[in-house]
């Protein structure tokens, strides 16, 4: 199968243009254009497979989510012209990303199982078990890294930096506990429980916007809520929907993005399982079918319909 693994466009009037780690973005005077690819990324490092339908599946997740919350937060988003592309507000980004966690997993319970009790600043209690709930969702925030890994941090470090004034902070905050708040019902009706997920900020005109993705399986963690409680009484793995699968076969195959380790080699076989269980997690979260895009022509489709939504 075909997949989208870079773009390298030159549009009239474009500004800038930054290739992140999933994304390609393509800057105008007060616009951008971000193109979800199909690259695929983990512990920080870009995996040298791409997987197919990937970026159509957290563009359309993204877009989805965003305008089920705009009556919580303004966000940055405009249009969605093409299955792999966001246009919106382009914004000052703020340099921290805001992570909140309703259970301990992933790398709060790699933290915690390691005997860390305080996690960017917040106590945890004795006695949790992976997987388990919080007594009440926490915030512990990441500094934003355009290299290399985001690092924890905590809220008294951000204003001490002054990283982020205390007041847009405390607003920060506010909309990251409601997001979450959102996030979690609307997984529920789903079937699903979310676990942690990622908020990243900008601010244009004095105006705090929601930018970038949201509450899709590449910024969040899911678990099926069916049987969850029976798992954890029986201390077993819990039924996930998230990214967590890719890095749990790269840590068996010896690779955490630590040096001198090297990334296992992607067969077909590893790069087509990975799309279908994106494809599921697509079909799980919205609750609707997957229309496949064509992969015919796409670089130049998704240069045309930019060009388009642009010059709109």
């Amino acid at each position: 199968m075909k997949a989208l693994k870079n773009t390298n466009f030159q549009f009239p009037n474009q500004t800038n243009f930054y290739s992140g780690k999933v994304r390609d973005i393509y800057f105008f005077d007060d616009k951008l254009a971000m193109v979800a690819t199909d690259r695929i990324s983990a512990f920080d490092v870009i995996l040298p497979e791409a997987i197919p339908y990937k970026g159509q599946v957290l563009n359309q997740i993204a877009a989805s989510n965003l305008n089920a919350t705009k009556d919580i937060c303004p966000n940055w988003l405009e249009s969605t012209p093409d299955p792999n592309v966001a246009i919106g507000i382009q914004c000052e980004t703020y340099p921290v990303e805001m992570v909140i966690r309703g259970y301990l997993a992933g790398h709060a319970w790699r933290e915690y199982s390691s005997g860390k009790r305080t996690l960017c600043g917040v106590s945890l209690p004795e006695g949790l078990k992976e997987n388990d709930k919080l007594p009440q969702p926490i915030i512990t925030p990441t500094t934003k890294a355009h290299e290399g890994h985001d690092e924890d941090i905590s809220k008294e470090e951000i204003l001490k930096q002054g990283l982020v004034s205390r007041e847009e902070y405390e607003q920060l905050e506010k909309y990251t506990f409601a997001l979450f708040e959102r996030g979690t019902a609307l997984a529920k009706e789903k079937g699903l429980i979310l676990v942690d997920t990622k908020y990243e900020f900008g601010k244009k005109n004095e105006t705090i916007y929601l930018i970038d993705e949201i509450h899709t399986p590449d910024s969040s963690r899911y678990f099926y809520a069916e049987g969850y409680e029976e798992r954890q009484k029986r201390n077993e793995p819990q039924k996930q929907l998230s990214k967590e699968f890719v890095r749990q076969w790269l840590i068996s195959n010896g690779f955490q993005g630590k040096d001198g380790q090297r990334v296992p080699e992607m067969t077909e076989s590893v790069v087509n399982s990975i799309s279908d269980r994106y494809l599921e997690l697509y079909e799980k979260v919205t609750g609707e079918k997957f229309i496949k895009q064509d992969y015919f022509n796409v670089e130049e489709r998704i240069k045309n319909n930019i060009i388009s939504a642009i010059k709109a």
